[in-house]
Order: structure tokens, then sequence, then C-alpha cells
């Protein structure tokens, strides 16, 4: 399909399926966006200095950094800005001349959108040295395990490298020691064979790379047919939760 430029939003853009998408000739972005922010924020063009690094799909796949017009921070709690080092995590919060002013009729949820003069999105992020941004998780849905935060994304992106693997949506699932774990649940290729322990196997590596700590290890890893969506097609993990909690 040489030619096809596509921005991704709605849900991550993984770098398996980026990989695929450049294979056949398709040049693919992350986008970002909400409905309240009408939608566009961000967009992970390359910059210069990328565009030749045999690294550049991983500067696709971020969420990007903001279009004209839009002030996007990515803040803690105490609402100082976070660190440009990858590692820090903020909540992203924006100012745009576009963004909804407020929820019809309902005044307190408008107070919590605009809290600090700021729109909050509820999206986690971090931020690199180059000012791209990268979700790590809704706050919602990061897995809090013995108070530390596990990224339910990071998960599922890496899970999607495997060559084998279709879908993936990673979940907290309940830990009476721990109060959540990760579990990882898959749909795969089912001509390929894959077990528990090839997936297993695969997400240990990236342990030894350092891109996860042996903590965010999935307990539990299951095989589906078909992983639930939403109407707009992203993973309803409300969905998975009630499954499997």
């Amino acid at each position: 399909l040489p030619g096809w430029k596509m921005v991704i939003g709605g849900s991550k853009l993984n770098k398996g399926l980026a990989q695929r998408a450049i294979e056949k000739g398709i040049n693919v972005m992350a986008g970002y966006g909400m409905s309240e922010t009408c939608p566009l924020l961000t967009a992970a063009n390359l910059k210069p200095e990328l565009e030749e690094g045999e690294d550049k799909v991983d500067y696709l796949i971020k969420t990007g950094f903001p279009v004209p017009m839009v002030y996007v921070r990515v803040i803690k709690d105490d609402w100082t800005d976070v660190k440009p080092d990858e590692k820090e995590m903020g909540e992203i919060v924006v100012r745009a001349p576009w963004l909804t002013q407020a929820y019809y009729k309902d005044e307190e949820k408008t107070k919590e959108l605009w809290e600090g003069g700021w729109l909050h999105t509820g999206d986690i992020a971090v931020v690199d040295k180059y000012g791209y941004l990268t979700i790590v998780d809704r706050v919602k849905d990061v897995i809090k395990s013995g108070g530390e935060w596990i990224s339910s994304l990071t998960l599922e992106n890496l899970a999607s490298l495997h060559p084998a693997v279709l879908e993936a949506a990673a979940i907290g699932i309940p830990d009476e020691k721990w109060g959540e774990r990760p579990m990882l649940i898959l749909k795969v290729d089912d001509k390929a064979g894959v077990s528990e322990d090839d997936i297993r196997r695969h997400m240990e590596k990236f342990v030894e790379e350092g891109k996860i700590t042996k903590w965010a290890l999935p307990d539990k890893i299951v095989f589906v047919e078909e992983i639930p969506k939403t109407s707009v097609g992203k993973i309803n993990k409300r969905v998975l939760k009630e499954m499997f909690h």
C-alpha cells in the first residue's frame, strides 16, 4: 500500500502493528486527542534528526508532541512538571483555543475537568529528551501492585512483538498480598502453536533488556478467541475486569 499515510488514534499504536504497516509501504504514525479536545492534541511526526535512525519506529508509536496552538504539560501531584527522562510519570494537562468548556448540566465533573485552569485528560505519560510524550496508561487502568505502578500499555506493546500475538490486553487482577498483579490476555494465531511458556520467555527477555522490571512480569497469561472492544474499537478493560476478577 505505498503512498498511504495514516494517523492512528483511539488506542495505542503498538510497535508490532507499526512495523507490519511500514513493511506494506504505509507511512504510519500515532496521534492523540479526545472528544473534549475536538480532537487532536499531539502527533508523532519524526523530527529531522530522527528520520534516518534505526529506532525511528519507536518514535512513530509515541504519543508525539503538541500540534500548533496546543500547550501541553505533564504534571505530578504537586503540579511540577516531570523530568524529560522517560521515567518520571505524570498526568497530561492541556490548553488550546478549541477545548470543551464544560459538561452539560454537570458542574462537578466540569470542575474536575478544569481543575487549576488546565484540562485534565486522565492520561499518565512520560516525556523524552526530544519532547515526545508517551502515554503509559490511563489513571483508571494502571496496575497498582505493592506500592508500584505497572503500565498496562507497556505490557501490551511488548507482548504484541511476539510474531504469534495478534492482539494483547493487560489488566490488574486482585491479589491479597500486593493489591493487584498483572495479567495478560492474548489473541494469538491458531496456526503458530504458541504456549504460555513461550510468552513468558518472550516477556522475560525485556527484563534482561531493562524495558520492564521483573516485578512487572504477568502472573497469569490467558489465550482468548476475541478481546472485547468498545463501540469505538478500543479494548474494553471494564468487561475484561468483570470476566477475570
